[in-house]
């Protein structure tokens, strides 16, 4: 498994009812496709991932794993915190062909000892039978893994990688000399592809493969001005639709660039019209 390059962080359709609109996962890959996105993860953070049953998330990723190219890699998103539902869908991903699980740090009890993740991981990776990446996700999770938990979490045979999310550059530095790394931030993106992350997991590059694939591409032939300029293109819009309004505006941002985004499902809600209007213009020059 070749952790390398821009994996996009795909959303999950909704109709205006909440449920799967079946309709529109082929579209939206056909259009990935087309790119030089490394791979897909499906039902992850930015897929909603945590509202989504086990049969919905075991058909997005049976939908993606038919329509996906066959040089994309794929990766299923888990985020339930307990180890024997977590194994079950880690075995329907490989029996789906995916190449990983994508796992979240389990964040349910705030008063839970601070060793918990590390048993979580162990125990989900001890009997996966797919490779496990760590999610350190702290903004969302309210955990963040050290550097030397990442890195002790690494020495697993079956653990592959870490997918960090935390924009920490001195973190990626330390814990990508140590095991693969792919950086989740997209405002330190160059600067966490020069500290050695291996590649990234991204939401922007669901709603703007092309300008994430162009600052790899910079990194990747060693143009840091072209690098410095897409990573200064892209930092507002990112953080439009991560910080400042989340899933529904990553949405709106694939409606915007002529994927389907759609509505977020509740108890999200849809961006309203000011805030849509400011990430259409955001994004103007991202198309694609």
């Amino acid at each position: 498994m070749k952790l390398q390059g821009i994996f996009a962080d795909l959303t999950t359709p909704f109709d205006h009812t909440g449920a799967l609109y079946r309709g529109k996962i082929q579209p939206n890959l056909a259009k990935w496709n087309l790119t030089m996105l490394a791979g897909y993860v499906v039902c992850g953070f930015s897929g909603e991932g945590a509202l989504l049953s086990a049969d919905e998330r075991v058909e997005m990723w049976a939908q993606a794993a038919a329509h996906a190219g066959q040089d994309r890699l794929l990766i299923g998103g888990l985020d339930s915190p307990g180890v024997h539902e977590s194994v079950a869908l880690a075995g329907r991903a490989a029996e789906l062909g995916y190449a990983a699980v994508l796992a979240e740090t389990p964040h349910y009890d705030p008063a839970a000892p601070a060793g918990l993740p590390l048993l979580y991981y162990r125990a989900l990776a001890d009997r996966s039978p797919v490779p496990v990446l760590v999610a350190n996700r702290p903004r969302v999770t309210g955990i963040d893994l050290t550097a030397g938990q990442l890195v002790e979490l690494s020495q697993h045979p079956n653990i592959r990688g870490v997918a960090d999310f935390s924009g920490d550059v001195e973190k990626v530095q330390r814990v990508s000399r140590q095991t693969s790394l792919l950086a989740g931030c997209e405002q330190t993106l160059w600067r966490s592809l020069r500290a050695g992350a291996s590649g990234a997991v991204l939401a922007m590059a669901a709603a703007a493969p092309y300008a994430t694939i162009a600052l790899w591409e910079a990194f990747r032939t060693r143009e840091e001005e072209a690098g410095l300029d897409w990573q200064a293109r892209i930092a507002n819009p990112a953080a439009l639709i991560t910080t400042s309004h989340g899933v529904p505006g990553l949405k709106c941002a694939l409606d915007t660039n002529g994927y389907y985004g759609g509505p977020p499902r509740l108890p999200s809600s849809v961006p309203s019209p000011a805030v849509r209007t400011e990430i259409a213009e955001a994004f103007r020059d991202l198309k694609g």
